[in-house]
């Protein structure tokens, strides 16, 4: 018959257990979501350029700063 210490102690080796595991497979998530970020910000960055190559945009004056008259 197993004492109640030594059944307390299984116990708590079986959620020692799980909570290892779950701390693994959280690694394990986390790691693959800073690979997809890497990869996702690196496609936005390469975009960007393009974008950029495409239209650099309108040419700015000084005056473009101004507001409008209605103000």
């Amino acid at each position: 018959m197993e004492s109640e210490l030594d059944r307390r102690l299984t116990d708590l080796e079986i959620r020692l257990t799980h909570h290892e595991r779950l701390a693994e497979d959280l690694s394990d998530v986390v790691a693959s979501q800073d690979k997809l970020i890497e990869h996702l910000t690196l496609q936005v960055r390469h975009l960007a350029k393009r974008l950029r190559e495409v239209d650099p945009g309108p040419d700015r004056s000084p005056s473009d700063d101004r507001p409008p008259p209605h103000y």
